[in-house]
């Protein structure tokens, strides 16, 4: 699919008038829910009134402002540069400018993180494709381990650092299961449900990855030897390897609960095309949400609440957002 679709896909998405700014500098006594909402198919439903988004606290239903809005977005990128990932980087090469333009969007900014045995930032955050489209064309392997955690950890603490009047959103590219963090998952979660941070997550298998690398050729003076198709990277069927992938298998699916629990999804590409369709998808569906606010009930510093959005008389219709929040000091 060529970039020039993905815009004009883009350029489709109606634009509704921006949030004003004051109620995201009161995020100590306001709770943000940004809503998607999707109709039994699983399509975008648009145009909904506000007074039809019910949205209940520990199950009680509480007031509520609804804004349909694209406020700038600070997004990060984490990526897994670990040697299983290798075909994987191949294809993000040539994806700066979806990132950037598509789902960053107007007045967006975006940095890159990569991580394999240690969280790099390769990025700061620019309004940039170029820079961006550089840093994602330099990714390459480095090293055999994957801490995914450390990394979200560290882009949460890069977006803690931006304006609050901004969108808070962290797009990981990497495998379902961390392989070799130290920081543990349950603080990691809450430091996302903390900052209310919109979390979505690329996923592949590491086992099906190098059937789709392109197949590369020697680069020779030599006339008899350049263009000659070299070996794959990764022998396939290697006993060990195999061994070791299914031990890891047996690890939690980090990915699925993070996603879940901040509002946003996981979604699994094997081919180019699909990685594209699928920044595609996040971006449409950032750009459509429905900005819910409400000011939280009375109750004790770090008690966490769970929060549910409906959409009133229209139980054919879902609606996603987080799962809950913590009560802040």
């Amino acid at each position: 699919m060529q970039h020039s679709s993905f815009m004009r896909a883009f350029a489709l998405i109606p634009m509704v008038a921006a949030l004003a700014y004051a109620q995201f500098k009161s995020t100590a006594t306001l709770v943000i829910a940004p809503a998607t909402i999707t109709d039994s198919k699983g399509k975008y439903v648009d145009a909904l009134e506000p007074a039809g988004l019910v949205l209940y606290d520990n199950g009680v239903r509480q007031p509520i402002q609804v804004d349909e809005s694209f406020n700038p977005i600070s997004l990060v990128v984490a990526v897994q540069t670990s040697l299983n990932s290798a075909a994987v980087l191949d294809k993000l090469g040539a994806s700066g400018i979806l990132f950037a333009d598509l789902l960053a969007g107007d007045r967006g900014e975006t940095a890159l993180v990569t991580f394999s045995d240690e969280v790099r930032i390769l990025r700061d955050f620019t309004a940039s494709s170029d820079r961006l489209a550089a840093g994602l064309r330099s990714l390459h392997v480095q090293g055999t381990g994957a801490v995914a955690l450390e990394a979200v950890m560290q882009s949460l603490a890069m977006l803690a650092k931006r304006k609050s009047d901004r969108r808070h959103i962290l797009l990981v590219v990497a495998e379902k299961r961390d392989r070799s963090s130290k920081v543990k998952f349950p603080a990691v979660l809450k430091e996302a449900q903390r900052q209310n941070v919109l979390i979505y997550w690329l996923t592949y298998s590491p086992s099906l990855e190098p059937y789709t690398a392109r197949q590369k050729h020697v680069k020779s003076q030599d006339p008899a030897k350049d263009g000659q198709p070299l070996p794959p990277d990764m022998v396939i069927g290697d006993l060990l390897g195999i061994f070791t992938e299914l031990d890891h298998q047996g690890k939690p699916n980090n990915s699925l609960e993070l996603t879940r629990t901040t509002g946003g999804r996981t979604i699994g590409f094997l081919k180019k095309d699909a990685l594209e369709e699928a920044i595609q998808a996040i971006a449409s569906e950032v750009h459509r949400q429905y900005i819910v606010s409400f000011t939280p009930p009375p109750g004790k510093a770090g008690e966490y609440h769970t929060i549910r959005i409906e959409v009133k008389g229209h139980p054919e219709l879902t609606a996603r957002t987080r799962a809950g929040y913590w009560m802040m000091p």
